[in-house]
């Protein structure tokens, strides 16, 4: 693990150690868990922004073979 230095305020640092307590977890156990589902939510956003922009960008290309006859020999065999 890498040790990393954050600010946080007065609520969110006494509502951190409120919730340590309660769950008896360390606050930076808590923190990481926090900071991986924000990366799991932002990390899935991040995946369909990039499919969607991908979608559609060889419609106009004119230099590529015509799939579907290709397709519709490899049905024949």
């Amino acid at each position: 693990m890498v040790r990393t230095q954050i600010y946080l305020t007065e609520r969110q640092r006494a509502e951190l150690a409120a919730i340590s307590k309660i769950l008896g977890k360390k606050q930076s156990e808590l923190i990481r868990e926090a900071v991986d589902r924000l990366i799991d939510q932002t990390g899935q956003s991040r995946r369909e922004v990039v499919l969607r922009k991908a979608a559609g960008i060889w419609k106009d290309r004119t230099d590529l073979p015509n799939f579907k006859e290709i397709r519709a020999e490899w049905d024949r065999i």
